[in-house]
C-alpha cells in the first residue's frame, strides 16, 4: 500500500511509518510532500493519508496518529500500547500518560531534525533502529510489570 503525508519528519511521522511497517504493512511505501499537497497525492496515488488534519489517521481526541494506527488496524500488542503512550508525550504538548521517557524520544526527534538531514526516507532509515530498541525496551518493561 502507500501511504502519505506531511514531509520533514518528526515524532509521529517517523513512528507512525515504523508502526505500519511492523505491525500493518511491511512493504508500505511513504510519500512525503508538503502539507497543502496530501490530500491531491492521496488521491492521485491511491494512498492513505495520515498524520495530518481532517484524515482518519490524525491526531483527534487529544491523541496522536500512532494511537488513531494502534486503534484503527486492532494492533493489541502491550509492548506497543506502552511505545502508544511515550510516542504521545514526544509528539503530543499536552501529554495525557506522563511516561518520563518520552522527553527523551522528543529530544532524539529534535537532535535528527538538527543534524541537517533533508530527506525524509534517509531519517526514516537513521531514526527505525531508534524504535526497534525503545520497542524491545517496552517489551522488556511489560513483561517485567
Amino acid at each position: 500500500m502507500k501511504w502519505v503525508t506531511r514531509e520533514r519528519v518528526k515524532v509521529d511521522r517517523v513512528a507512525c511509518p515504523w508502526l505500519i511497517r511492523k505491525f500493518v504493512d511491511a512493504d508500505a511505501e511513504f510519500h512525503f510532500v508538503p502539507p497543502g499537497d496530501v490530500t491531491r497525492v492521496a488521491e492521485r496515488e491511491g494512498a492513505i493519508p495520515f498524520d495530518v488534519p481532517d484524515v482518519e489517521l490524525g491526531h483527534h481526541d487529544g491523541k496522536c496518529s500512532f494511537e488513531a494506527i494502534v486503534a484503527k488496524y486492532v494492533i493489541d500488542v502491550p509492548a506497543v500500547g506502552l511505545l502508544a503512550k511515550i510516542v504521545h508525550g514526544a509528539d503530543v504538548a499536552e501529554d495525557l500518560y506522563g511516561r518520563p521517557e518520552a522527553p527523551g524520544l522528543k529530544a532524539i526527534a529534535a537532535g535528527f531534525q538538527q543534524m541537517g538531514l533533508k530527506d525524509d526516507h534517509e531519517i526514516l532509515r537513521l531514526e527505525f533502529p531508534v524504535y526497534d530498541a525503545l520497542y524491545v525496551y517496552c517489551q522488556r518493561t511489560v513483561a517485567s510489570g
